[in-house]
């Protein structure tokens, strides 16, 4: 019987481990993120050699460069990751650092905010319809994908995001 209780704490303890959504990464470090908009692609790069791509979607209004909140764009421009959300909404997240400074001068120039809040995300079950584009202005992969691009990227990764 004892071998038995056992055995069932081992079963329940791989079962909660191969279920969880926090991976672990071992392989070459992430040295840097490419965001191609105009193709949906994102690479996760070592150097020159690419780690892994993912398709992507992006902001409701994908053209062009993120000025202002709400505008529904994702920005495009070089910045770094600064902050993780293991609780996010979107199954987990990585903050991207938008607005710059040149962002914001750009925005208070206009006398408008620039927005914030963009993020590397996953698509939560009640965003399941939302097609390609959807997000307000971040990028998104599907939730497995998240859970391999959380263990695989660090803070202060940068990252371009091109047109």
């Amino acid at each position: 019987m004892r071998f038995f209780r056992i055995l069932l704490v081992l079963a329940l303890a791989l079962t909660a481990t191969a279920c969880s959504k926090f991976k672990t990464y071992h392989g070459p470090e992430v040295t840097h993120i490419a965001v191609f908009k105009e193709d949906r692609k994102m690479y996760l790069l070592h150097g020159q050699e690419v780690l892994k791509s993912y398709d992507i979607g992006l902001g409701f209004a994908p053209a062009g460069h993120k000025q202002f909140e709400g505008d529904g764009k994702t920005p495009e421009g070089e910045y770094t990751v600064d902050r993780r959300n293991p609780n996010s909404e979107f199954h987990l997240s990585i903050g991207i650092n938008y607005p710059n400074p040149d962002d914001r001068a750009f925005a208070q120039q206009a006398q408008k905010s620039p927005g914030g809040d963009i993020f590397i995300h996953g698509r939560p079950w009640k965003y399941r319809k939302g097609g390609r584009d959807w997000t307000a202005g971040c990028i998104a992969v599907s939730n497995r994908e998240m859970e391999e691009i959380y263990s695989m990227v660090r803070d202060g990764t940068p990252i371009s995001i091109y047109r």
